[in-house]
């Protein structure tokens, strides 16, 4: 399955900032016994380039690269193993590298402008980020209306209080978020509750949607 069926299927996608490499693989292990085998790793620490290499060994857990903002961390996240990449913003640069390297690439867009931009691209599918704050669901039912091609994965600001708002939207594919990874659980090594928060969230979506 590649990442945009993963995603389609899933409908929530878990975005993890890693402070330590050392928490990867149970992490890994914890979202797949959950039944969420996916996870965006972001380039926000230090320890992201490892986490994803160690997360890419797991063959039931697919594995992106977050918060690229330039070639080089397209370079790295491919040579760790990332399967897709995502960004918080479009970059041409980092488009083309990502075609360069086969890699999905879901930029962040907030607006008509940017849209085109992904478009111009050949990308059809956008991170629509930040999205609280930047119109939330109305704002994507909006955009889809002269963009009816292009398919959204909202992130920023969403939990399971407003979930329900953004997969009412036709044009939204799933939803980013870090509610079931929360930092406080990752810190204390507590797998077993993130195993619980992603199954919980898989499962909301499902309900969501049927």
């Amino acid at each position: 399955m590649d990442a945009h069926e993963q995603i389609r299927t899933t409908q929530v996608v878990p975005v993890i900032a890693l402070d330590d490499a050392a928490h990867a693989g149970p992490l890994g292990e914890a979202l797949v016994a959950g039944r969420l085998p996916i996870a965006e790793v972001t380039f926000r620490t230090e320890a992201a380039v490892e986490s994803i290499a160690t997360m890419a060994r797991n063959p039931e857990l697919l594995v992106g690269a977050g918060t690229v903002v330039n070639v080089d961390q397209v370079d790295q996240a491919a040579e760790a193993g990332a399967r897709f990449v995502v960004s918080p913003g479009f970059s041409a640069s980092v488009a083309a590298r990502c075609a360069d390297h086969g890699l999905p690439l879901f930029p962040g867009v907030a607006t008509a402008t940017e849209i085109i931009a992904a478009l111009d691209a050949g990308i059809t599918t956008v991170k629509f980020f930040p999205a609280s704050t930047s119109g939330g669901a109305p704002a994507i039912k909006a955009l889809s209306a002269p963009f009816p091609q292009v398919r959204f994965v909202p992130t920023g600001g969403i939990s399971p209080s407003n979930l329900a708002d953004y997969l009412a939207v036709d044009a939204v594919t799933a939803c980013g978020g870090s509610w079931m990874v929360p930092s406080a659980a990752l810190r204390a090594g507590d797998f077993d509750q993130i195993t619980k928060l992603a199954a919980e969230a898989v499962a909301l979506a499902a309900s969501l949607r049927n």
